[in-house]
């Protein structure tokens, strides 16, 4: 948006108006990717320091704490006078995200029946990215008008802020939460009100309870424990998925979509309208996988995903290479700009029935129930702390290796693939409680009762046996 380029960064404003600037390089500003990055490495401390809270105060509560941060963050940057004041909402914006999404992970597998969790799952990704939808339509609107219309982009934070802040007053809070607080019977209300009140939730409450004391027999540190033998399959999934998630290349569209855009020749109108199109291309996408994601199977929509975006980052490194070459210095011609926008719309659409909503649903499901916060935790904090260093790097990095940073992104995802396909077991249809507390296998926890093994004893074996094979 100019007129927010005017106001904080007019450096970037010479770049863009002299027509010998390398393509590549226009908007590769330190000032610019400290204002976007410096939410993500606030975001990693306080998930850190969530997994704690969580465990003491309970899901609900460390909800509410989120919201007050989202909403203080979204003022000072709407009222924004100077950098400084920017950098200081998207920290608070920053502590806001590591809460919320540490919190929301955890209770909403705690919510969704096993049967359905990755459509459940899924449906919280769709409206993430409903809401980034809702965000580039105002965008789109706001660019059009003069001196101020960046504040209205920054302030519209404010209402899904507050919408946070009052729903997480009526909301239950998760069953799971309030066994391990030592709540069963409001934990028994919370079931009913979530399976309906009329549905007998012993037989879930007793699983629940039984994984709870299953934990309750280690007293050591949940961080510390995570770390020992018996939770590294799990520890080591939790690490690479967030990390080969950033290494997809699609930070270039969520984040850097309308520069991306602007590269290729696009007015700063229509780079925006490229994003709108984009967001309506992973909204259908998303739709899919929550259709399709328990029925499938996970890693089958990783193998699927991931072809898909090879063929997309081959593409654009070929198109990219033959039009703008190694200086871009010129204007890349209306066929290719137009493949561009369709290879972007492509990967968008395979990254949205893959990486997209699996990164979060792998990493929520496989931690057993007593290091489950902590486990959510780092994973957070380490999907933060990449996305941290992507944000910060890629414009450089852009600027650097031209066409080559698609490339890079393309061998990235030969390799995720292929570890995929060679590590990740199968986890649909199989109960969060029935995941492995033991050092032998994901899938073998006492927890896991008979009505779950002889509905789903395929599903839990053929976990069971890749993993044994599968030894981290």
């Amino acid at each position: 948006m100019r007129s927010f380029l005017e106001a904080f960064f007019p450096e970037i404003i010479e770049k863009m108006d002299n027509t010998q600037q390398d393509a590549y390089c226009i908007f590769d500003s330190q000032v610019l990717t400290t204002f976007v990055s410096s939410l993500y490495l606030a975001g990693v401390f306080a998930c850190l320091v969530a997994g704690h809270v969580t465990r003491k105060v309970g899901r609900r509560n460390s909800m509410l704490i989120g919201a007050s941060f989202f909403l203080v963050g979204a003022i000072l940057n709407c009222a924004a006078v100077n950098i400084y004041m920017l950098v200081i909402g998207r920290i608070f914006l920053g502590f806001a995200v590591g809460f919320t999404n540490q919190v929301r992970v955890v209770r909403s597998t705690g919510l969704g029946g096993y049967s359905r969790r990755g459509a459940f799952r899924s449906i919280f990704h769709f409206f993430l990215n409903v809401g980034m939808f809702v965000a580039d339509l105002v965008n789109y609107r706001a660019n059009t008008i003069p001196g101020w219309g960046w504040r209205l982009s920054l302030g519209v934070g404010i209402i899904p802020a507050v919408v946070i802040l009052v729903g997480a007053i009526f909301i239950p809070d998760s069953p799971n939460s309030l066994v391990l607080r030592g709540k069963v019977d409001e934990a028994r209300h919370s079931l009913r009100r979530i399976r309906g009140r009329t549905a007998d939730v012993d037989v879930e409450l007793k699983d629940i309870m039984r994984a709870a004391e299953e934990g309750g027999r280690h007293k050591s540190g949940v961080f510390r424990r995570i770390l020992l033998r018996e939770y590294r399959p799990h520890l080591v999934m939790a690490i690479f998925i967030p990390l080969f998630f950033e290494l997809t290349g699609m930070i270039v569209v969520t984040v850097f979509a309308p520069l991306l855009f602007y590269t290729i020749g696009f007015t700063s109108q229509k780079a925006i309208l490229g994003s709108i199109i984009t967001d309506v291309v992973s909204l259908a996408s998303i739709s899919v996988a929550a259709l399709s994601v328990d029925r499938f199977g996970r890693r089958f929509l990783f193998k699927l995903g991931g072809g898909v975006l090879l063929v997309c980052l081959v593409g654009m490194t070929w198109i990219f290479g033959a039009e703008l070459g190694t200086n871009g210095g010129k204007a890349m011609p209306r066929p290719y700009a137009v493949a561009v926008v369709a290879l972007v719309c492509l990967f968008v659409a395979g990254f949205g029935i893959s990486w997209g909503p699996l990164k979060w649903i792998i990493p929520s499901e496989i931690f057993p129930l007593e290091v489950r916060s902590a486990g959510q935790s780092m994973s957070e904090s380490i999907s933060l702390t990449l996305t941290f260093v992507q944000t910060q790097s890629f414009l450089a990095m852009l600027c650097s290796f031209k066409y080559g940073s698609f490339a890079y992104n393309a061998a990235w995802v030969v390799v995720m693939t292929a570890f995929i396909i060679a590590f990740l077991p199968e986890t649909k249809g199989v109960p969060i409680e029935a995941m492995a507390r033991s050092g032998h296998a994901i899938g073998t926890g006492s927890a896991s009762s008979n009505r779950h093994r002889s509905r789903r004893p395929h599903q839990t074996n053929r976990l069971t046996g890749r993993f044994k094979c599968k030894r981290l």
